[in-house]
């Protein structure tokens, strides 16, 4: 997994998730690693957003150093450490 690797930058979550307890473990292990997390309403929507036709129930976004993300990804951590002060 991408989260124990040390490449994750954000991990996604879907809250529709059947049974939740399978996703329980992953916010304590982003705190772990100090990786920002967020659920969203469905699985479904999530499947789509990463671009297959089956519901996904987590996501890890990983960035290499060249990527276009890699920009957008620090600022929404800058954001989210305001948040935690």
């Amino acid at each position: 997994m991408a989260l124990n690797r040390g490449l994750a930058e954000l991990i996604v979550m879907a809250a529709d998730t059947q049974p939740l307890e399978i996703l329980l473990h992953l916010p304590l292990l982003c705190e772990d690693k100090n990786v920002p997390y967020v659920f969203v309403r469905s699985k479904t929507a999530l499947g789509r957003a990463c671009g297959v036709s089956r519901a996904v129930v987590a996501c890890a976004i990983t960035a290499n150093e060249g990527s276009q993300l890699k920009p957008q990804l620090t600022s929404m951590h800058k954001e989210i450490e305001k948040l935690l002060v």
